[in-house]
């Protein structure tokens, strides 16, 4: 057996259809487009879901649920990525995660996780923290405190107090 000898199995390369090149092609005059209609025209495209003016199916069915829009969501972090980045006795709070470069400051505020082993002494301040996370945290000697968001209202408030001074 030699490459040059190889050749492709029957039926592997298929002749493409020729359109429009003569009533004996067989697919000659309308090329395979059928008579008159928006389809045999040129130009024609139609959008996904389109049924011909008929109400649509995803028009048809109800409406369920609700899609909560989450617009900040939380940045999240590691316990395993606290232990590579903070000293033990250090005060982890989303500002010094945004300058140790392992957050990006974000509306949402941070959550931390539970992946990973943690054996340093961590003062941690978070928007949210997981059970296994803070069980990690305590068994290493750290503390755990929560800050609380502000709610969209109360930022509101806030603004326009700060506005009329």
């Amino acid at each position: 057996m030699d490459l040059s000898t190889l050749t492709k199995a029957p039926g592997a390369r298929k002749k493409r259809k020729r359109l429009g090149r003569g009533s004996s092609s067989g697919t000659g005059q309308t090329a395979g487009r059928g008579e008159k209609g928006q389809k045999s025209r040129s130009g024609y495209s139609r959008r996904g879901g389109f049924e011909g003016g008929q109400m649509p199916l995803h028009r048809r069915l109800p409406k369920r649920g609700f899609h909560q829009d989450v617009r900040f969501p939380f940045a999240l972090v590691n316990v395993e990525r606290l232990e590579c980045a903070f000293e033990s006795g250090a005060e982890v709070t989303p500002e010094t995660l945004a300058a140790a470069g392992i957050v990006e400051p974000s509306k949402g505020g941070v959550k931390i996780l539970g992946r990973g082993e943690l054996t340093k002494k961590l003062a941690v301040k978070a928007n949210a923290i997981s059970a296994g996370a803070r069980q990690k945290i305590e068994a290493a000697g750290g503390t755990v405190e929560l800050i609380r968001i502000p709610s969209w209202r109360e930022a509101k408030a806030k603004r326009s107090a700060e506005e009329e001074r």
